[in-house]
């Protein structure tokens, strides 16, 4: 005699499909809500349902939003000369967490869906310097040079954030293209 657990299944696959969530992962979740915490459970359906009916991108700058503009893009206290291009949405969210950056966002997403002419006009507003902070690899690189390029003409400073060894880790676990980046971008002590 087989039992069915086509439910729980189903939850379990639905987990597994959430980024670094593994089976064994997805299936303690799945127990932990069903047979442990369904209180909790409906309350994360809930929060997931309110929130995929209520985000959405922010029509300026691209990062997530309640409203047609982001916290970011209607705060008239930001400083309109820095702009800071990141990958994702989630970038802004890590970036804002520290609250070192005082400038607005643009995000990326993916080149192939780049609005250059988007891009051109927000850079057109008052900014001054565009800062990358992406991601450091060859085909980041090409992404920055493309923009350059695009933007070309304009009259707004080009810099990226700092790359190279992070504080705490040793060498030898130090990827070969953040310590080139680092032995190169060197500074005087």
């Amino acid at each position: 005699m087989k039992h069915s657990l086509e439910k729980f299944t189903r939850l379990v696959d639905a987990l597994q499909e959430l980024p670094t969530v593994g089976q064994k992962s997805a299936t303690r979740l799945a127990y932990h809500m069903l047979m442990h915490d369904s209180f909790g459970a409906m309350k994360i359906a809930h929060a997931i349902e309110d929130a995929v009916g209520s985000i959405k991108k922010c029509r300026s700058c691209g990062g997530m939003s309640e409203d047609e503009l982001c916290g970011v893009c209607s705060d008239e206290g930001r400083d309109v000369s820095l702009l800071c291009i990141v990958e994702n949405a989630k970038d802004i969210l890590t970036i804002e967490e520290n609250g070192l950056f005082s400038g607005r966002y643009y995000v990326l997403d993916a080149l192939d869906r780049l609005d250059i002419d988007h891009l051109r006009a927000t850079a057109g507003s008052g900014v001054e310097e565009i800062i990358f902070a992406l991601t450091p690899s060859i085909a980041t690189d090409a992404v920055i040079l493309y923009i350059e390029d695009k933007l070309q003409g304009m009259d707004v400073r080009f810099t990226r954030i700092a790359q190279g060894v992070p504080t705490g880790v040793s060498l030898e676990n130090i990827d070969m293209l953040s310590l080139a980046r680092a032995l190169e971008d060197r500074v005087k002590v």
